[in-house]
């Protein structure tokens, strides 16, 4: 009677232990894109239930950044990151810096970005941003996220070396806050934005067939520099390759992680939701 008495105060006990539940959080989205205007609304709103807890929409032209900061508004697990894509800045004046300084006041923007450079496709788009003018906007929002001591979302696509030079200037000008958005690069130039405090960020893509180079780059780098992305509607993650993506595929993303690191896909769900905290300066 006694052991069962104790046995029936114990469990009486667990009800009242707090857990700490950790949730997915989508670093990366962009749930503006026209791709979701079917359905937008009660697929944000199914988010919490399936376990993302957080999506940052991120902006990559002053439409899509406007877009951000309302979504940002209309819903409490979103926020909203500000900015102007590469492939988006051949007309870009100072007002649209000022536009983007106005935007970023709002209490949940957490970002400057997506911003960086785009190489790819010189030569036979006939339409793509010289590199000058990509730099030169590129260093102004890098400046405007210094300014606003906000960190920055950093887009980079055939530009490796030219995108790390400027980010090893940009970190001696204080810049201590940044992700490298999508990365696809060798593991010697992860090691080095590692080395910055900088987390790289990766989505449906590491779940792809072929990808040694990019599971030589995870089996390397910490996971204390890892967040989680979907870019969505974007990259979405094998068996869904083709497909729109969202931030539901996201368990399969943390899986293979999980995979790759020998971790557990809870360790990894606790650790990148700590990760993208820390990142954008949420509690």
């Amino acid at each position: 009677m006694a052991e069962a008495a104790r046995e029936g105060h114990k469990a009486k006990q667990g009800k009242h232990i707090k857990r700490t539940i950790y949730m997915i959080f989508d670093t990366h989205a962009h749930y503006d894109s026209t791709e979701f205007d079917t359905d937008r609304e009660e697929l944000i709103a199914s988010l919490p239930e399936n376990g993302i807890a957080r999506v940052v929409n991120v902006g990559a032209r002053l439409e899509g950044s406007r877009n951000s900061v309302e979504l940002a508004r209309r819903y409490e697990h979103f926020y909203a990151a500000v900015g102007v894509h590469p492939d988006d800045c051949g007309q870009m004046r100072a007002s649209w810096i000022e536009e983007l300084r106005q935007l970023a006041s709002n209490d949940k923007v957490v970002a400057i970005g997506e911003i960086g450079l785009d190489y790819h496709g010189f030569g036979v788009y006939r339409d793509k941003v010289d590199k000058y003018t990509q730099k030169k906007w590129f260093w102004e929002q890098l400046m405007l996220a210094k300014e606003l001591s906000l960190p920055v979302i950093i887009h980079s696509r055939n530009a490796s070396e030219d995108t790390l030079e400027i980010m090893r200037r940009a970190y001696e000008h204080g810049i201590r806050r940044a992700v490298m958005h999508c990365y696809s690069y060798a593991s010697e130039a992860a090691r080095e934005y590692v080395s910055m405090g900088y987390f790289l960020g990766f989505g449906g893509v590491v779940t792809y067939e072929g990808q040694r180079k990019l599971t030589k780059v995870l089996e390397h780098v910490p996971i204390e520099s890892i967040v989680l992305e979907t870019d969505c509607p974007y990259l979405a993650p094998a068996p869904h390759r083709g497909e729109r993506n969202s931030s539901l595929y996201l368990p399969l993303v943390r899986d293979r992680l999980a995979e790759i690191k020998g971790l557990s896909p809870e360790g990894v769900e606790r650790q990148t939701w700590e990760n993208a905290n820390r990142l954008y300066g949420l509690e």
